[in-house]
């Protein structure tokens, strides 16, 4: 019996990190996500907060996000995992204290629901322990 592939969801910031080249990315995130073992996956909710951060113009793409999400999908050899039932009532199910952002709640509920590992460099969710969670800063 061989070893299982690391499965991760990679958080918002960390998709664009990857996408972008950012020295965020810690070293050995860079080579979780480099590994062609690992299986990668990011939510629908995090093209939201990205469009979200478009608009507002907090983030500028190089090119329309249509076009960013599907390059860096190939790039990055990411999967969708999409919305489902299960998901979207964990998300206000979640076990012990955790805050209210809605896009974090639904990210770690995907990562609860199916078994992942959460990419991020968000304290508050590296602090809570009903989820896998890997530093991204690592």
């Amino acid at each position: 019996m061989g070893n299982e592939p690391v499965k991760v969801l990679l958080d918002t910031h960390v998709w664009i990190w990857a996408a972008e080249g950012s020295k965020a990315l810690g070293v050995k995130s860079r080579r979780l996500l480099t590994n062609r073992d690992t299986q990668r996956y990011v939510s629908p909710v995090s093209t939201l907060e990205i469009a979200r951060l478009v608009a507002r113009r907090e983030i500028l793409l190089a090119c329309p996000l249509s076009e960013w999400v599907s390059r860096s999908m190939a790039l990055l050899k990411l999967q969708t995992l999409e919305l489902d039932h299960a998901t979207a009532m964990d998300a206000y199910a979640l076990p012990g204290d955790f805050h209210a952002d809605p896009a974090d709640r639904q990210l770690v509920a995907t990562a609860r629901v199916h078994g992942l590992r959460l990419l991020t460099a968000d304290a508050r969710i590296l602090a809570y322990r009903q989820v896998h969670s890997l530093p991204a800063g690592n």
